[in-house]
């Protein structure tokens, strides 16, 4: 339910004290969230102008940054063994456009990945590695990552 203001009264920073400025905040100490998660979260309690002002101050004292959040984003899905499409795509879901994937190497993650699950040996037939194929396209990476993972 979203919270009334009286109609004579001005949003400025000082009447943020308890409300979407709070409530981003305590959001930001469990974790790193993008500007949209943010505002997407924030809207369903909160006024337009409120939730914008709020997120505004934020950015501008460095508690919430995209490029930030990205950052830990993109190491914790290749931590999770996520490859680049599926990272790109859940990015995009954040409303992050831009960012840069080349730091890391998918082909040896790919590798790795196919080998802890299937073990080192090669697959013997034309199923088992469909089966792979289709497991590594699952995680996220591309047709020329999952067949240098062979």
């Amino acid at each position: 339910m979203k919270r009334k203001r009286k109609p004579n009264q001005r949003l400025t920073l000082k009447t943020l004290s308890r409300t979407a400025y709070n409530s981003a905040m305590e959001m930001l100490v469990k974790r790193e969230h993008s500007y949209v998660e943010l505002y997407k979260k924030l809207i369903q309690w909160h006024e337009d102008d409120e939730v914008t002002l709020a997120l505004e101050k934020l950015k501008k004292e460095n508690y919430q940054s995209d490029e930030r959040f990205t950052n830990e984003f993109i190491q914790m899905r290749f931590n999770q063994g996520k490859g680049p499409i599926k990272i790109a795509m859940d990015l995009r879901q954040r409303g992050i456009e831009h960012f840069d994937l080349s730091e890391h190497d998918f082909f040896a993650l790919a590798k790795n990945i196919r080998i802890r699950k299937y073990g080192e040996e090669a697959p013997s037939n034309y199923k088992e590695k469909s089966k792979q194929q289709r497991f590594l396209q699952s995680r996220g990476f591309d047709f020329e990552q999952i067949n240098h993972s062979f």
